[in-house]
Protein backbone atom coordinates (compact mmCIF):
# COMPACT_ATOMS: atom_id res chain seq x y z
CA UNK A 1 0.00 0.00 0.00
CA UNK A 2 2.83 2.40 0.78
CA UNK A 3 4.32 1.73 -2.64
CA UNK A 4 1.09 2.80 -4.40
CA UNK A 5 0.84 5.92 -2.21
CA UNK A 6 4.48 6.81 -2.98
CA UNK A 7 3.83 6.39 -6.72
CA UNK A 8 0.76 8.63 -6.45
CA UNK A 9 2.83 11.33 -4.68
CA UNK A 10 5.48 11.12 -7.41
CA UNK A 11 2.87 11.47 -10.18
CA UNK A 12 1.21 14.42 -8.41
CA UNK A 13 4.50 16.22 -7.80
CA UNK A 14 5.47 15.68 -11.46
CA UNK A 15 2.12 17.16 -12.52
CA UNK A 16 2.63 20.18 -10.27
CA UNK A 17 6.00 20.93 -11.88
CA UNK A 18 4.42 20.81 -15.34
CA UNK A 19 1.61 23.06 -14.13
CA UNK A 20 4.16 25.56 -12.79
CA UNK A 21 5.71 25.87 -16.27
CA UNK A 22 2.30 26.33 -17.83
CA UNK A 23 1.45 29.38 -15.74
CA UNK A 24 4.86 31.03 -16.01
CA UNK A 25 4.59 34.75 -16.76
CA UNK A 26 5.57 36.01 -20.19
CA UNK A 27 8.23 38.67 -20.62
CA UNK A 28 6.75 39.91 -23.92
CA UNK A 29 6.02 43.64 -23.78
CA UNK A 30 2.84 44.68 -25.60
CA UNK A 31 2.18 48.26 -26.66
CA UNK A 32 -0.03 50.10 -24.20
CA UNK A 33 -1.81 52.12 -26.88
CA UNK A 34 -4.11 50.19 -29.20
CA UNK A 35 -4.84 51.81 -32.55
CA UNK A 36 -8.14 50.59 -33.94
CA UNK A 37 -9.56 50.93 -37.40
CA UNK A 38 -13.19 50.76 -38.55
CA UNK A 39 -13.63 48.80 -41.79
CA UNK A 40 -16.81 48.46 -43.86
CA UNK A 41 -17.09 45.33 -46.03
CA UNK A 42 -19.75 44.68 -48.67
CA UNK A 43 -20.23 41.31 -50.37
CA UNK A 44 -22.81 38.76 -51.48
CA UNK A 45 -23.29 35.30 -49.93
CA UNK A 46 -24.48 32.54 -52.30
CA UNK A 47 -26.29 29.69 -50.51
CA UNK A 48 -26.71 26.84 -53.04
CA UNK A 49 -28.56 23.73 -51.83
CA UNK A 50 -29.26 21.97 -55.15
CA UNK A 51 -27.56 21.06 -58.42
CA UNK A 52 -24.32 19.22 -59.11
CA UNK A 53 -22.18 21.35 -56.77
CA UNK A 54 -24.18 22.47 -53.72
CA UNK A 55 -22.36 24.77 -51.31
CA UNK A 56 -24.72 23.99 -48.41
CA UNK A 57 -25.67 20.49 -47.31
CA UNK A 58 -28.12 19.27 -44.69
CA UNK A 59 -26.18 17.38 -42.02
CA UNK A 60 -28.98 16.94 -39.45
CA UNK A 61 -32.65 16.39 -40.29
CA UNK A 62 -35.47 17.36 -37.95
CA UNK A 63 -37.22 14.83 -35.76
CA UNK A 64 -40.61 13.64 -37.09
CA UNK A 65 -42.66 15.83 -34.75
CA UNK A 66 -40.67 19.05 -34.97
CA UNK A 67 -42.54 22.20 -35.98
CA UNK A 68 -41.34 24.01 -39.10
CA UNK A 69 -38.11 22.03 -39.42
CA UNK A 70 -36.84 22.92 -35.93
CA UNK A 71 -33.39 21.31 -35.52
CA UNK A 72 -32.46 21.02 -39.21
CA UNK A 73 -28.75 21.87 -39.53
CA UNK A 74 -26.65 22.76 -42.58
CA UNK A 75 -22.89 22.82 -43.16
CA UNK A 76 -21.79 25.51 -45.63
CA UNK A 77 -18.85 26.53 -47.77
CA UNK A 78 -20.51 29.35 -49.71
CA UNK A 79 -18.85 31.74 -52.15
CA UNK A 80 -18.67 35.44 -51.27
CA UNK A 81 -18.70 37.71 -54.32
CA UNK A 82 -18.36 41.42 -55.13
CA UNK A 83 -21.73 41.52 -56.90
CA UNK A 84 -25.03 39.65 -56.67
CA UNK A 85 -24.25 37.41 -59.67
CA UNK A 86 -22.45 34.16 -58.92
CA UNK A 87 -20.23 34.94 -61.92
CA UNK A 88 -18.93 38.15 -60.30
CA UNK A 89 -15.48 38.18 -58.69
CA UNK A 90 -15.15 35.83 -55.71
CA UNK A 91 -13.61 37.60 -52.70
CA UNK A 92 -13.85 34.79 -50.15
CA UNK A 93 -15.85 31.96 -48.64
CA UNK A 94 -18.41 31.67 -45.84
CA UNK A 95 -17.70 28.47 -43.93
CA UNK A 96 -19.68 27.21 -40.96
CA UNK A 97 -23.13 26.03 -39.92
CA UNK A 98 -26.65 27.30 -39.60
CA UNK A 99 -29.58 25.59 -37.93
CA UNK A 100 -33.31 26.19 -37.60
CA UNK A 101 -33.28 27.21 -33.96
CA UNK A 102 -36.82 28.55 -33.46
CA UNK A 103 -40.09 26.69 -32.99
CA UNK A 104 -42.09 29.88 -33.62
CA UNK A 105 -40.65 31.50 -36.75
CA UNK A 106 -37.95 31.00 -39.37
CA UNK A 107 -34.95 31.84 -37.20
CA UNK A 108 -31.49 30.41 -37.83
CA UNK A 109 -28.62 30.16 -35.38
CA UNK A 110 -25.57 30.98 -37.49
CA UNK A 111 -21.95 30.22 -36.71
CA UNK A 112 -20.06 31.51 -39.73
CA UNK A 113 -16.45 32.23 -40.61
CA UNK A 114 -16.01 34.70 -43.47
CA UNK A 115 -12.60 33.89 -44.97
CA UNK A 116 -11.23 36.46 -47.46
CA UNK A 117 -9.07 35.47 -50.42
CA UNK A 118 -8.58 38.81 -52.19
CA UNK A 119 -6.99 42.22 -51.70
CA UNK A 120 -5.77 43.74 -48.44
CA UNK A 121 -7.79 41.22 -46.40
CA UNK A 122 -6.40 38.08 -48.11
CA UNK A 123 -5.87 35.28 -45.59
CA UNK A 124 -7.93 37.06 -42.90
CA UNK A 125 -11.28 36.03 -41.50
CA UNK A 126 -14.21 37.28 -39.44
CA UNK A 127 -16.40 35.21 -37.12
CA UNK A 128 -20.14 35.89 -37.04
CA UNK A 129 -22.30 34.27 -34.39
CA UNK A 130 -25.96 35.03 -33.87
CA UNK A 131 -29.64 34.76 -34.74
CA UNK A 132 -30.74 35.31 -38.32
CA UNK A 133 -34.52 35.90 -38.62
CA UNK A 134 -34.47 35.21 -42.36
CA UNK A 135 -37.99 36.54 -43.06
CA UNK A 136 -37.05 40.01 -41.74
CA UNK A 137 -35.95 42.39 -44.48
CA UNK A 138 -32.76 43.41 -42.65
CA UNK A 139 -31.12 41.22 -40.00
CA UNK A 140 -28.33 42.27 -37.63
CA UNK A 141 -25.80 39.75 -36.32
CA UNK A 142 -22.68 40.26 -34.19
CA UNK A 143 -19.10 39.90 -35.36
CA UNK A 144 -17.32 38.33 -32.39
CA UNK A 145 -13.73 37.92 -33.55
CA UNK A 146 -11.33 37.51 -36.41
CA UNK A 147 -7.86 36.61 -37.57
CA UNK A 148 -5.10 38.16 -39.67
CA UNK A 149 -5.90 41.80 -40.44
CA UNK A 150 -9.09 41.38 -38.40
CA UNK A 151 -7.38 40.24 -35.19
CA UNK A 152 -9.44 41.31 -32.13
CA UNK A 153 -12.39 42.20 -34.40
CA UNK A 154 -15.74 43.28 -33.04
CA UNK A 155 -18.70 44.71 -34.88
CA UNK A 156 -21.89 43.75 -36.65
CA UNK A 157 -23.23 42.50 -39.95
CA UNK A 158 -26.44 43.55 -41.68
CA UNK A 159 -27.91 40.89 -43.97
CA UNK A 160 -30.54 41.42 -46.66
CA UNK A 161 -31.87 38.60 -48.86
CA UNK A 162 -31.80 39.89 -52.44
CA UNK A 163 -33.06 36.66 -54.03
CA UNK A 164 -34.39 33.31 -52.84
CA UNK A 165 -36.14 30.28 -54.28
CA UNK A 166 -38.56 28.55 -51.89
CA UNK A 167 -38.49 25.32 -53.93
CA UNK A 168 -34.71 24.79 -54.01
CA UNK A 169 -33.85 26.75 -50.86
CA UNK A 170 -31.15 28.66 -52.78
CA UNK A 171 -30.56 32.27 -51.78
CA UNK A 172 -28.34 35.28 -52.40
CA UNK A 173 -27.80 37.45 -49.33
CA UNK A 174 -26.19 40.89 -49.35
CA UNK A 175 -23.93 41.60 -46.37
CA UNK A 176 -22.75 44.95 -45.06
CA UNK A 177 -20.22 44.40 -42.26
CA UNK A 178 -18.76 47.09 -39.98
CA UNK A 179 -15.89 45.91 -37.86
CA UNK A 180 -13.37 47.47 -35.48
CA UNK A 181 -9.99 45.75 -35.50
CA UNK A 182 -6.37 46.52 -34.61
CA UNK A 183 -4.49 48.69 -37.06
CA UNK A 184 -1.35 46.79 -38.05
CA UNK A 185 1.91 48.12 -39.49
CA UNK A 186 1.90 48.31 -43.27
CA UNK A 187 -1.88 47.74 -43.58
CA UNK A 188 -4.20 50.68 -44.00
Amino acid sequence: MIGVFGLLVMVCSHTLRIEGKFIEESHIVLPTERVEKLTHLHYYFHDILDGEHPTSIKIIDSPNHSLGGFGVTFMVDNPLTEGPDLSSKEVGRAQGTYALASQHDLGFKMVMNFFFSEGAYEGSSLCMLGRNAVLDEIREMPIVGGSGVFRFARGYALANTVWSNSTSGNAIVEYHVWVYHLQQHGIQ
